[in-house]
């Protein structure tokens, strides 16, 4: 195992503890959590945790977005899931964790009297020459129906234009340009300069949502290597970082879903016409580098803006919930042993894709959604555990809590009212300076 931070100079690695209970043995303390050995710098700690996406047989699944319940019986099954053998069945069962639909056991919720009307008012709001955006943002708020949801995101991240009339001229224009791109930079991947780089990527793409069928298929995979790696050197202020590839997923998944009216999770992309799958895949770029775009002091070198942020989330968690941050206290447990990643992933890595999608339909309505209101959505999210957390009686039960919460059933309704906490504490608390200074 190695750490970016110390060893490949072009590649800063993101960096969590690791789940290994191994690690939390006395004798070898995986965090420095002894008061005299404790790391001095964010640089020693990175470097002294493995890397996030360095898993083996015995530790896999705890990568994929959620983390799996501690039943022998589960895990037993999912380590013979047939994607473990790099062979796809026609159509896999999809555990609950990796299922991409917010749907019930019999399928699809049928659409209440309130759903119709609110898709009936996002059809107007997008049918207009000139579309609202603070209108469409404050409908989109409380998440966007999943037929109007593509397009919605296109007009709410920037990508798009309001008016209507220019979006298909500023569609082909952004998509040329896309693969432009491809075709100037794409064949130096091999490069001395580029190779650290698109390795990394390489490495990581496969290990991207691991239980879902679509992202192992080799179409999608080569999809994911060009976004990430067209983006990577077009902003080499950062470069790549892992994490960055988690956050191509909900933007592929939701520009497919035009084309895809079920069991996305098994769908071959390869059937599609290379047209649409070159508009998809050019879509996604275009949308990822907007996010990015908001956040992108997370992934220039020593990573500052999650530093920053996993510091005002300590300060507003002490302010909140003094119990939980006494009790951190107490038993020596550092913000940045378990937000790190929260900010890095935009805990895309503790809860179901299903509900990273329907959270970001609200952060791409919120102002500054990704990187300010985020904050208060981690600070609710920990508080939502408060029992659990108050339950443990050790740093080793803490941190194995902390980095396994069981969010495996969790859809619209338990994301809504995480956001519904978050938006309480942001309007109670953002007007206090002294909590989080900006």
């Amino acid at each position: 195992m190695f750490c970016f931070f110390c060893s490949v100079k072009p590649v800063y690695g993101a960096q969590h503890p690791p789940l290994d209970p191994r690690l939390y043995h006395k004798d070898k303390p995986a965090f420095n959590q002894s008061k005299t050995k404790k790391a001095s710098s964010f640089h020693e700690f990175a470097c002294s945790t493995n890397d996030a996406w360095d898993i083996d047989d015995e530790e896999d699944y705890s990568l994929t977005g959620v983390i799996l319940p501690n039943s022998a019986a589960l895990s037993s099954s999912l380590h013979s899931h047939p994607a473990k053998q790099h062979s796809l069945p026609v159509r896999p069962i999809i555990p609950l964790v990796a299922r991409i639909s917010d749907q019930n056991a019999s399928g699809a919720p049928p659409m209440t009297v309130r759903e119709k009307s609110r898709l009936d008012k996002f059809r107007q709001l997008l049918a207009n020459p000139n579309t609202d955006l603070e209108e469409l943002r404050k409908h989109s708020w409380s998440g966007i129906p999943r037929e109007m949801r593509p397009v919605t995101w296109r007009l709410l991240s920037g990508y798009l234009p309001a008016n209507k009339e220019r979006r298909e001229l500023v569609l082909t224009r952004k998509r040329e340009e896309y693969f432009g791109f491809i075709e100037q930079y794409y064949h130096s991947r091999a490069d001395e300069q580029y190779k650290d780089t698109y390795r990394q990527i390489h490495i990581d793409i496969p290990r991207t949502n691991p239980l879902i069928p679509l992202f192992q298929q080799p179409t999608v995979q080569e999809v994911f290597e060009r976004i990430l790696f067209i983006w990577a050197i077009r902003h080499p202020a950062s470069g790549y970082v892992q994490g960055i590839n988690d956050l191509v997923t909900p933007f592929f998944v939701v520009f497919l879903s035009e084309f895809v009216s079920e069991d996305v999770e098994n769908f071959e992309v390869a059937a599609l016409p290379i047209d649409t799958q070159r508009n998809i895949e050019a879509d996604s770029f275009w949308c990822m580098s907007k996010l990015l775009d908001g956040i992108q002091d997370n992934y220039t070198f020593a990573q500052p803006g999650i530093q920053n942020k996993v510091k005002a989330l300590e300060e507003l968690v002490s302010r909140i919930d003094e119990d939980i941050h006494n009790y951190f206290k107490r038993y020596e447990v550092e913000y940045l042993q378990f937000a790190f990643r929260w900010m890095n992933n935009l805990l895309m890595r503790e809860l179901p894709l299903r509900c990273t999608i329907r959270l970001w339909d609200t952060y791409q309505a919120e102002a500054e959604g990704f990187s300010h209101f985020h904050l208060y959505v981690c600070a609710a999210f920990l508080i939502e555990w408060r029992k659990e957390i108050l339950s443990m009686v050790d740093f080793q039960g803490l941190l194995m809590l902390l980095q396994n919460l069981p969010t495996i059933h969790w859809g619209n309704e338990e994301v809504g009212l995480l956001l519904a906490e978050a938006y309480r504490l942001k309007y109670t608390f953002a007007d206090a300076p002294s909590h989080y200074k900006r």
